[in-house]
């Protein structure tokens, strides 16, 4: 009966003071739905992420010139540290020092723009090697093909580039044979890749000009160092053997003898793995706790909408006492109409949170990547029951307190 009329009571309120009413648990109402929007995001970018990484294998390793890196600090390290060079990848290539490794690539992405006959387009441009593109997402060209080992001995300046590159320079026109200027130097087309769009939410294949890393290295960058190196093992099962076998190959060939001084750091795909869900795991508490203090708000409005409530009921509370309602009935009573308040409020939230998060999918899915997916967690939607709940108890009990404390006798004299 008490939850009865408490519901009753509640509605009743909401009724006769409508404006009084949504105010109140408009707090509860913005502070749930971005709770449910934040988290929801969160869990999408998460596991789009992972499922990137993921795709590349099990078996993919990164190697990056420098210390690890502990902050954004130590950025400027890594792009601008010198220590992998070509003795390193030769080094690496040898079987004998690296056994279990299936293949290697230097990476060197190209700032910049490309031209032909007066049409300009700013692609990605990537140094690597002939085909590890197709090694490691199975893309291959649709017409002409990869570049081989001979042109990256002989830094040749030739380009395999996709379909989008393609049309935006050549339009219907063909492509293979023809020239493009690439930081006042021609590279030559050899293929076009058969269009597949984006395969991660910072890679679309369509707007890829791929070129030998040797060729990007010294004739567009004028460097002699590699930023990155991805590495494949012949098996997810020898990876943690491989990769001992690399530090043991650079710490050889860079003269390091104590771990601590090593000029290079390798991160595997499990660890990528672990590094993303903390680090997304950590931003998803940090937003989730600022939109909290929106709860904070809300509770303090419930809590005086309570007091006025237990003011305007004053007679009423007289009269109940006066009847043998006990100072645990009368405390009771307006905690559950609190409850039931940010209840209310705890429902509104998540349906529009849901909803919001279902149209954020829809735009970040076409603006970011069009794999990323829509996704609400049931520990997110219990969550926001639960802080609702919560929040209702705990800034309901001083009303509700201070109601179950009158004198029947002055509650009944009063106007």
């Amino acid at each position: 009966m008490r939850i009865k009329h408490a519901f009753k009571n509640v509605f009743v309120g909401l009724k006769t003071n409508k404006s009084r009413s949504i105010l109140t648990i408009l707090g509860i109402v913005i502070g749930i739905t971005s709770i449910i929007l934040i988290m929801s995001i969160g869990q999408s970018a998460k596991d789009l992420i992972l499922n990137e990484i993921k795709a590349m294998g099990g078996n993919f390793v990164q190697i990056n010139p420098g210390k690890e890196m502990k902050g954004p600090q130590d950025m400027a390290e890594i792009m601008f540290n010198d220590s992998l060079k070509d003795r390193d990848i030769r080094a690496l290539k040898n079987k004998n020092n690296v056994p279990d490794l299936e293949d290697i690539t230097p990476v060197v992405m190209v700032p910049g723009s490309v031209s032909y006959r007066g049409e300009t387009y700013k692609p990605t441009i990537m140094g690597w090697t002939a085909d590890w593109l197709g090694k490691l997402y199975d893309i291959y060209p649709e017409k002409g093909e990869y570049f081989t080992e001979d042109d990256i001995k002989s830094l040749s300046a030739v380009a395999v580039i996709g379909e989008k590159v393609k049309e935006e320079l050549f339009g219907h026109s063909e492509a293979i044979g023809e020239k493009i200027k690439i930081k006042d130097k021609y590279f030559r087309v050899v293929a076009v890749l058969s269009s597949k769009g984006q395969i991660s939410s910072f890679m679309d294949v369509d707007k890829f000009i791929i070129i030998p890393y040797t060729t990007a290295q010294k004739y567009l960058l004028g460097v002699d160092y590699y930023p990155e190196i991805h590495i494949m093992a012949k098996d997810e099962s020898l990876v943690p053997g491989m990769v001992e076998d690399i530090k043991i190959t650079l710490r050889d060939l860079h003269n390091i003898d104590n771990p601590e001084d090593d000029d290079f750091h390798i991160t595997t795909s499990e660890e990528m793995i672990d590094t993303i869900s903390l680090i997304t795991g950590i931003l998803t508490i940090l937003l989730t706790s600022v939109a909290a203090i929106s709860l904070v708000v809300g509770g303090v409005g419930i809590m005086n909408i309570m007091l006025v409530s237990v003011t305007e009921k004053t007679r009423e509370i007289g009269l109940r006492k006066a009847l043998g309602a006990r100072k645990k009935d009368i405390l009771i009573h307006f905690l559950i109409e609190s409850v039931v308040l940010t209840f209310i409020g705890g429902i509104i939230g998540i349906s529009l949170g849901i909803l919001f998060s279902y149209l954020a999918s829809l735009v970040l899915s076409q603006q970011v990547s069009q794999s990323w997916q829509f996704a609400v967690s049931i520990p997110a939607i219990l969550l926001g029951m639960g802080v609702a709940g919560s929040v209702g108890l705990i800034f309901g009990l001083y009303p509700a307190k201070k109601a179950s404390l009158k004198s029947p006798i002055e509650a009944l004299r009063y106007e």
